[in-house]
């Protein structure tokens, strides 16, 4: 699988990711919103720790140097 995510792309995801836990935790997405929230939350964590995208390589995008080198 090629990785199709750069660092500072990684790097937003986790930081959106936090932002969208603490506010499952502080109760601030409550009802029909908590899950949504939550599978939104772990699918940004999961493409972030292994670096790639599904949605990126069907648009055919890329944010990692090292995918547009080869």
């Amino acid at each position: 699988m090629i990785h199709n995510l750069g660092a500072w792309d990684r790097a937003v995801r986790l930081a959106i990711a936090s932002l969208m836990l603490w506010l499952l935790v502080a109760g601030k997405a409550t009802g029909l919103w908590a899950p949504l929230v939550a599978a939104i939350a772990v699918g940004m964590i999961l493409t972030a720790m292994i670096g790639v995208c599904p949605l990126y390589q069907r648009w055919g995008i890329s944010t990692c140097r090292l995918a547009r080198r080869g």
